[in-house]
């Protein structure tokens, strides 16, 4: 610093680090510079507390990349030997807690290389040769979302196994459907559960998609140019799983869609979920009491104590506002930025892995709430007496009479303007009231208040009719096993 910078840098408390305390850039990255950097930058810039989880990954990279030096004559065999030994040390030091991280080498690949020099002086120096910390990070990052998607994956098919035996076992069960909250038609609870498989489904077939953008290797770019050796990139890729090889360097080391495209399937798995979870908070209502929760997934009042309360189920929705906010928090990181590696995508990690933990916490859980949910048939069965739910059948009933849906759609509004001023309900009318309204109306009208009836007349393809419910039902055991096979094939 000149004088002038050193004592501003002492009025406002910037504390220098010391001779000992500037290893980190002495050791790898001193060259270009006269001065150690404060402190406080020092604090600044590091990311070990996030990107420390990366651990594993970034000593598997190492080793794939340390088999293509050997392949290309840049360490000799018992070189590679020995560092593969003391990266496969490191690796077990730090799982059983003994490596010790340090801020002052700012990232995990540093902290690493840093110990890795220390046990192998003149030999582990030449690990870091034709690769650059941008395509490592890149390749660390793409591993661990691979594996992250992989976990999420496993959980979202266990959740949809879990929809469909609840559904099996509730093709029968007849309850109210909603559209604004208000009663519309009756639905089987089996078709209303499988309208969140199909979500579910959907969210499952994106993190596939998902998994493709990240399998992709980019280690061999170097730092946005490609290296000056021989790398062989195609056994790289087959070191560490890898189906693709990019084809540009610069693309490479700037690229996080991936990442993105992960962080929008959490967030629209969160959304599911959260929707998921409102219709269980409502159901679980007293003025629903469609169904019960159980103890262990409820809390108690602090005053009140006949309070029941679906905590779990509020906090999975809650938490979603902030795994959509990590979402945006990425999308605005890497708007504007220019090519090819920034510093700002340090900042990448921190949101893919609080929304990866987040959505897979909450899976996991929603899973066994889910299939230990009580549904109560007496409750739902009640609700179905408000026969002005059948309104629409009645528009059907007057349309099979050649009465344009139109004109029977107008009908059947003043046949329960009819009811509800004179107290009545639909069932209790007597065919002579119908009659007054519409001549063509006879005493089958009455077949038409049945929920079963009514469930059953809705047989188009994707209706709720009980037997396109059963149907579609096997279409989704054999999806689930190919879905499963997928998986198995990724292992």
């Amino acid at each position: 610093m000149h004088s002038k910078s050193k004592k501003r840098a002492a009025a406002i408390g910037v504390p220098k680090i010391g001779k000992k305390e500037s290893e980190a850039r002495s050791n790898f990255v001193r060259g270009r510079f006269k001065e150690d950097i404060a402190k406080i930058t020092a604090d600044f810039t590091s990311s070990i507390d996030i990107d420390k989880r990366l651990a594993d990954f970034d000593i598997t990279g190492s080793i794939a990349h340390l088999y293509a030096l050997r392949k290309a004559d840049i360490v000799g065999e018992k070189e590679k030997k020995a560092i593969e030994k003391f990266l496969l040390k490191i690796k077990n030091d730090i799982k059983t807690g003994i490596f010790k991280f340090d801020k002052r080498y700012e990232d995990i690949h540093m902290n690493i290389e840093k110990r890795l020099i220390e046990l192998a002086p003149v030999s582990g120096p030449k690990l870091h040769t034709a690769r650059s910390r941008n395509d490592q990070v890149s390749i660390d990052f793409r591993l661990y979302v691979k594996n992250e998607i992989k976990k999420v994956a496993r959980i979202l098919l266990d959740l949809r196994f879990e929809l469909v035996s609840i559904a099996k076992c509730r093709t029968g069960t007849i309850i109210p459907g909603y559209t604004h909250l208000q009663h519309a038609q009756p639905v089987s609870l089996a078709h209303h559960i499988l309208a969140y498989y199909e979500m579910f489904t959907r969210d499952f077939e994106r993190l596939k998609n998902c998994y493709g953008a990240a399998d992709v290797l980019t280690l061999g770019s170097g730092a946005l140019a490609g290296v000056d050796f021989e790398i062989d990139r195609r056994l790289e890729a087959k070191m560490l799983g890898f189906a693709k090889i990019s084809r540009n360097s610069m693309d490479s080391v700037s690229d996080r869609d991936f990442a993105l495209e992960f962080n929008f399937t959490l967030s629209m798995i969160a959304m599911h979920l959260s929707r998921f979870c409102e219709e269980l908070i409502i159901w679980n209502s007293e003025e629903f009491g469609f169904i019960e929760l159980k103890d262990e997934f409820t809390t108690g009042s602090s005053i009140m104590p006949q309070k029941k309360n679906p905590d779990v189920l509020e906090l999975i929705r809650g938490k979603t506002g902030g795994v959509i906010s990590n979402l945006l928090s990425l999308f605005i990181m890497m708007k504007a930025l220019p090519l090819a590696y920034n510093r700002d995508m340090q900042e990448d990690k921190k949101p893919v892995m609080e929304s990866a933990d987040t959505v897979y916490n909450s899976l996991l859980i929603f899973k066994e709430i889910i299939k230990t949910v009580n549904f109560s048939a007496k409750n739902i069965l009640s609700k179905l007496e408000d026969d002005f739910i059948y309104a629409t059948d009645i528009a059907t009933y007057l349309v099979k009479r050649r009465i344009p849906f139109r004109k029977s759609h107008e009908i059947a509004g003043q046949i329960i303007n009819y009811a509800k001023e004179n107290k009545k309900t639909l069932s209790k009318l007597k065919v002579e009231e119908y009659k007054k309204i519409c001549d063509v109306i006879e005493s089958d009208i009455f077949d038409v208040f049945n929920p079963l009836t009514s469930v059953n007349s809705k047989k188009s393809y994707g209706g709720t009719a009980l037997n396109r419910v059963e149907a579609v039902i096997n279409d989704y055991e054999e999806e689930i096993k190919r879905d499963e096979k997928f998986l198995e094939r990724l292992k």
